[in-house]
């Protein structure tokens, strides 16, 4: 700045009220400070500029898993209404690891974030520790953590999987499969909970050998959906509880040459972009996905205002249930005549 100040015939004060916009600069001194900054090439030490502001201006986001399209298309939005606010976004992907998930966090501490967005990935206990150290303004999307002073972001994820199982139900279908993602997450256990709700409300058993853990992956999914397919009287229907364990479920019935929807329906939790240009189309529970990043980042911009003057918030959005052609009625047995 001194260089600047020097060269465009100014006080280091005016220059810095330029660079930092905190006082008006006339038009004239403006396009000689402009002039100056370019001919010695002057940037801006973000660094030191935050130490002596206190803010960095950045926001740190942690997903669970950055292949799955739900936390990618959330993320973006996130970055639309951080950036039309002048903030800047740094993104971290735990894998799904919960020892990863702590490294992350302490690394955007490290870089001085002024607050957090979270999808948990697990282990509620050692992220209320490490929030509870930092002291910083933090969003949970997607997963609750109990125990944590933070603001929450959350689908209904009960009452979205009760309505996909219900629809299930009324096409006829009494052994429907489920591969449940880590019961380690809120998301797990609540949509677990959905499926059991609306088998018991309609006056189903809830069969343990129905129920397989597939964590979320493609992988592991794969290898519950090969396990329930192969059982002697196989279920009639599959439920998925993400996205990227349906692809592991539609391979598998490829690979046991079975056909979707008409040896086996399926239906899954998020709908994602080419939902419904796989054959069959998917019938899907769509997350708002526009809603839960505004909310997201509208929630930490007005925590870092005003930081402890209100109680946590929690968002409650709901799924829609998109109905395509992977799921079809149970044929009627007619009994033969005697």
């Amino acid at each position: 700045m001194l260089d600047v100040a020097a060269t465009a015939g100014v006080s280091v004060a005016t220059v810095s009220a330029f660079v930092n916009g905190t006082v008006p600069v006339s038009s004239e001194l403006r396009g000689r400070i402009e002039q100056a900054i370019r001919s010695i090439g002057y940037k801006r030490n973000a660094i030191a500029r935050s130490l002596k502001m206190g803010t960095t201006r950045t926001i740190g986001l942690v997903i669970a898993d950055i292949t799955n399209p739900f936390f990618t298309d959330v993320t973006s939005v996130i970055q639309d209404v951080l950036h039309r606010s002048g903030y800047a976004l740094m993104l971290c992907c735990t894998d799904e690891d919960p020892a990863m998930q702590d490294e992350q966090i302490s690394l955007l501490l490290d870089r001085m974030v002024d607050g957090l967005i979270i999808a948990p990935a697990g282990d509620d206990h050692a992220l209320e520790r490490i929030l509870s150290r930092a002291d910083i303004p933090t969003v949970l999307i997607d997963r609750i953590c109990s125990g944590t002073n933070a603001d929450e972001v959350v689908l209904d994820n009960q009452r979205a999987v009760q309505d996909a199982i219900e629809y299930m139900i009324g096409l006829g279908h009494r052994r429907i499969g489920y591969i449940s993602g880590s019961l380690d997450t809120s998301t797990g256990t609540g949509r677990l909970a959905g499926y059991r709700v609306a088998l018991e409300k309609a006056g189903l058993p809830v069969r343990d050998e129905l129920i397989r853990i597939g964590n979320f992956r493609e992988r592991d999914a794969y290898t519950a959906a090969m396990e329930l397919l192969l059982q002697p009287e196989r279920p009639t229907a599959l439920f998925s509880a993400n996205n990227l364990m349906v692809i592991g479920v539609m391979k598998a019935i490829r690979d046991l040459g079975l056909r979707c929807p008409d040896d086996v329906s399926v239906s899954s939790f998020d709908d994602f972009p080419w939902a419904d240009v796989f054959q069959p189309n998917l019938t899907t529970i769509a997350q708002p996905v526009q809603a839960i990043g505004e909310q997201a980042a509208q929630l930490i911009l007005d925590r870092i205002a005003h930081r402890n003057e209100r109680p946590p918030r929690r968002v409650v959005l709901t799924g829609r249930l998109m109905i395509r052609d992977s799921c079809r009625a149970v044929p009627v047995r007619i009994a033969p005549e005697l």
